[in-house]
């Protein structure tokens, strides 16, 4: 995801005097080419982050366009001081971009997670926060939050599932995109892991199980008509997150439901319970050990729908 962001944000550069970037001495090689081009319009502010987001939030006050990138648990934890008094409280044109979310860096460790990001900042007054599945989103969502007043926080994952875009699709912050039909079950995923959910509704439509699955790659503004209408057309709903269940994804979906009387015939939260995720490994191996893959998500729907996988069976 990260290079279709550089990619995007060098076309951006190129129109806009306005885009700066700056980095926390992070992404030599990735935004070598973003650095050359424009050498006016970045800054590599060193190993200091909070001066980071210092620097950004005055930038933007001066009437840039700015982003600042490094590793998540640097971007927004180190940050997030500065990210609420000094860039959010003053309405901000500060684009916090994260890079590896969930267990992108499952490798180096909990240090290095991104698992409590999106309730952290989805808690913070108007900031919006975005969490694309694919490239395509991550590419049209770069731009999308350049025109957003104030602070928005851009989760970008190692992974990602196939693009998943149709002719003449436009891109739209707060707008999910439904990506499967069905009826029996809705599959609601955010981030890169949504190729974890496009596996298990293809696994289920084998077994004659058709959910719907929608990218919610707007966490906050949530799209409440597509979630809404999910919990009243189709069986059920389960959310799927590579993030703690508390607070994110899950947390934002339950409380919509509830609060406009639209209870689903089921609900399950799928993500991280119970602490650090303390294993260390890949991505891929790490979703496993926590129940968050494809085989796990089939799992689910087989526990909330016990009478029709029955009749399947039978059948």
């Amino acid at each position: 995801m990260r290079d279709h962001f550089v990619a995007r944000l060098c076309d951006m550069a190129e129109r806009d005097p306005r885009i700066m970037l700056i980095t926390g001495d992070l992404g030599f090689g990735v935004l070598n080419e973003y650095r050359e081009r424009f050498p006016k319009q970045f800054i590599n502010a060193g190993v200091a982050e909070q001066n980071m987001t210092g620097i950004a939030a005055g930038l933007a006050l001066e009437g840039h366009v700015v982003y600042t990138y490094s590793i998540a648990n640097f971007v927004f934890m180190r940050c997030l001081e500065q990210i609420r008094n000094d860039a959010a409280y003053h309405n901000c044109n500060v684009n916090v971009v994260c890079v590896g979310g969930g267990f992108s860096y499952g490798q180096l460790g909990v240090s290095h997670h991104a698992t409590e990001d999106l309730s952290i900042m989805r808690s913070l007054p108007s900031v919006k926060v975005v969490s694309p599945a694919d490239h395509w989103e991550a590419a049209e969502a770069t731009e999308a939050i350049s025109r957003e007043s104030g602070v928005c926080y851009l989760r970008l994952d190692k992974s990602a599932a196939e693009n998943q875009q149709s002719p003449d699709e436009t891109f739209e912050l707060g707008k999910a995109r439904q990506l499967r039909e069905g009826q029996d079950v809705t599959l609601i995923a955010t981030g890169g892991i949504m190729s974890e959910a496009l596996e298990a509704a293809d696994t289920l439509q084998e077994q004659g199980i058709f959910a719907r699955v929608l990218s919610l790659h707007t966490i906050k503004p949530l799209d409440q008509v597509a979630v809404i209408a999910a919990a009243k057309q189709t069986g059920g709903v389960i959310t799927i997150e590579e993030h703690t269940v508390d607070g994110g994804l899950g947390s934002a979906v339950a409380e919509t439901l509830l609060e406009n009387d639209a209870a689903p015939g089921f609900f399950r939260r799928m993500g991280l319970r119970g602490g650090f995720a303390s294993i260390v490994g890949s991505q891929s191996y790490l979703r496993q050990q926590y129940g968050l893959d494809a085989e796990a998500i089939v799992g689910q729907v087989a526990t909330a729908l016990p009478a029709r996988f029955a009749i399947v069976k039978a059948a």
